[in-house]
């Protein structure tokens, strides 16, 4: 049996430090790795937990197109699924981090779910399943 799984999933950020800064105060995510590779680039990879089994691999934009594409890799659908034990105790804290939601929570029958942008304008769901 092959055993397989997605390792990350690339965002594109304007800037490395301010990417981590965010994430990191916001959505109390974790900085998994942050190695440098030479010419500006760096392996930046954050997370929910130590434990998450998709990290977020921050990649700064190195073209114009890729800047572009900065807050817009989804055309304007929720592009991540932050999924929480506690809806109301996590959504109360990014609140009071400033995260910007785009609707008041929702019952729906998988769970309880709001929209929310992260610093960029991708958007996500907070999302606790049933």
């Amino acid at each position: 049996m092959t055993t397989r799984k997605i390792g990350a999933v690339s965002l594109v950020v304007r800037d490395y430090d301010e990417a981590i800064a965010w994430y990191a105060r916001c959505l109390d995510f974790v900085v998994l790795a942050d190695t440098d590779l030479g010419g500006g680039k760096r392996w930046v990879l954050v997370a929910p937990a130590r434990e998450a089994a998709t990290p977020l691999l921050l990649a700064q934009a190195a073209t114009p197109e890729q800047a572009a594409c900065i807050g817009g890799q989804t055309g304007g659908r929720v592009f991540l699924f932050l999924h929480t034990d506690d809806f109301a105790r996590d959504r109360s804290r990014m609140l009071a981090q400033g995260v910007n939601f785009l609707e008041a929570p929702r019952h729906e029958a998988y769970g309880m779910v709001a929209v929310f942008e992260d610093l960029y304008g991708n958007k996500w769901d907070l999302l606790q399943v049933k």
